[in-house]
């Protein structure tokens, strides 16, 4: 069963994922900030992490690369509704493997969390931001 870790300091944005992922059959785990996210991927090892960058404690940006080291195989998607054009390199560059703009579809996050599943195919990850 395919493990998801949703990371946002909002307790309301980490229960309607919660509840949105369980429903797609996934086992779901949850972080209010970077360092729980840190601790969650070091004992769980998610397939896939989703991630806001602005967090108290320890920033998505901040965490970003540390889960890469730890598990440079989980897929990394960052939502923010704080990273613009001329930052979004930044976020590429720290290792995620996509972006997504909040106030976000949520049809459309399960998308791109479905395109990073084992036994999807490569052409469909890396959905345009």
């Amino acid at each position: 069963m395919p493990r998801i870790l949703v990371v946002d300091d909002q307790h309301g944005v980490r229960t309607l994922l919660q509840l949105a992922f369980q429903e797609e059959g996934y086992q779901v785990a949850t972080a209010g900030n970077g360092r729980d996210a840190l601790r969650q991927v070091e004992r769980w090892r998610p397939d896939v992490v989703v991630m806001d960058v602005r967090m108290p404690i320890m920033g998505g940006l901040e965490a970003l690369p540390r889960i890469k080291a730890l598990a440079p195989h989980t897929a990394v998607i960052i939502m923010s509704a704080y990273v613009d054009a001329a930052t979004l390199p930044e976020v590429w560059h720290l290792g995620a493997s996509d972006f997504i703009y909040k106030p976000f579809d949520l049809e459309e996050l399960k998308a791109r969390v479905r395109a990073f599943l084992p036994g999807e195919e490569p052409d469909c990850r890396k959905l345009a931001p």
